[in-house]
């Protein structure tokens, strides 16, 4: 029997199955996670339900159930689903057009995403886990695809730089730019890592003895 390493991970299709199968498992599990975002969106977090999913997507709860066995489930792989697609945009963004513009789109696919202003207009106590670093994998999956489009932009991309990526974009769910503003603290997020980047070289050349002795005042 196929064990899948976490609730909200896709489907694993046995061995020796036909991949129509596969394909219709794929499609349903789309179905449901659109669906989901447009109930949330409607009713906001606390009041959807399974039943809604259900209903919204076509398919019967025993088939939602059989992909997802909670709606923290069901939640956490939309949040994955939506992080991995904004992730892939941005990537493509950055590579075309420069880390800015790939920026402005973050801001704009956040402040605009009706399932999160629907929670950030009500539910702001339900959407403190979703903002709350941890290392659990929707987050994992956050700094990863970061550090994929500062590295597609051509900027630096060591945990210091993505943490403060990561914090902008957060912002971005409890308050939204306009894209003139998302525009200005783009360009001057850019300037701060391209400075740091600059000045990283001279912290990289001290001997790496130095700083086991504590010679720059650090514990050995």
């Amino acid at each position: 029997m196929t064990q899948q390493t976490n609730p909200s991970d896709v489907p694993v299709r046995e061995p020796g199955t036909r991949a129509r199968s596969g394909n219709a498992m794929g499609r349903t599990r789309s179905a449901l996670l659109g669906a989901t975002a447009e109930c949330v969106a409607r009713y906001g977090i606390r009041k959807t339900t399974m039943v809604d999913v259900a209903s919204k997507s076509g398919v019967a709860k025993a088939t939602l159930y059989n992909h997802f066995r909670t709606k923290d489930d069901v939640l956490a792989a939309v949040v994955e689903q939506q992080v991995a697609d904004l992730v892939g945009a941005c990537v493509t963004t950055a590579s075309s057009s420069g880390l800015v513009e790939a920026l402005v789109h973050t801001a704009t696919v956040l402040g605009d995403n009706p399932a999160l202003r629907k929670a950030a207009d009500g539910e702001q106590q339900l959407l403190a886990p979703l903002l709350t670093p941890t290392q659990g994998r929707g987050w994992q999956l956050a700094r990863e695809g970061v550090a994929a489009v500062l590295t597609a932009g051509g900027a630096p991309s060591g945990a210091a730089d993505v943490d403060t990526l990561l914090r902008w974009c957060v912002s971005q769910v409890l308050w939204p730019l306009t894209r003139e503003e998302a525009q200005a603290g783009a360009a001057a997020l850019v300037r701060g890592l391209s400075t740091r980047a600059v000045a990283a070289p001279a912290v990289a050349a001290v001997p790496a003895q130095q700083v086991a002795s504590g010679a720059l005042g650090w514990p050995g």
